[in-house]
């Protein structure tokens, strides 16, 4: 297991996602933002199964900057609780991973 992590947060506009996504890389919090879609969604909101047409997106970064990146997700996000999931990496090539470390602000 590695201390690398991918943070899933999906939006209902794209656009969403590409401010977040611009904050991010310009704050050096996550090293590569993918956004795709749209996909169908379904979900329980308020009692009710709801349907609806979103956009995701998946951020490669550091465990360390989790916290950080979900302040920043939630202060531009639209939605009143937005999806912030981590998955942890499992394994990293080494080349992928030093091209993390180069890209990362320093979290050592």
């Amino acid at each position: 297991m590695t201390d690398y992590i991918q943070i899933m947060v999906t939006a209902e506009k794209k656009r969403d996602l590409e401010k977040i996504s611009d904050i991010l890389l310009e704050r050096r919090l996550a090293a590569c933002v993918q956004i795709y879609g749209p996909i169908d969604s379904r979900y329980i909101w308020k009692q009710k199964i709801e349907e609806s047409s979103e956009w995701v997106c998946l951020c490669k970064t550091h465990a360390v900057f989790f916290d950080e990146i979900a302040g920043i997700i939630e202060e531009n996000h639209s939605y009143e609780v937005p999806e912030i999931l981590a998955v942890p990496v499992a394994a990293v090539s080494e080349k992928y991973e030093k091209w993390l470390i180069k890209e990362l602000k320093d979290f050592t």
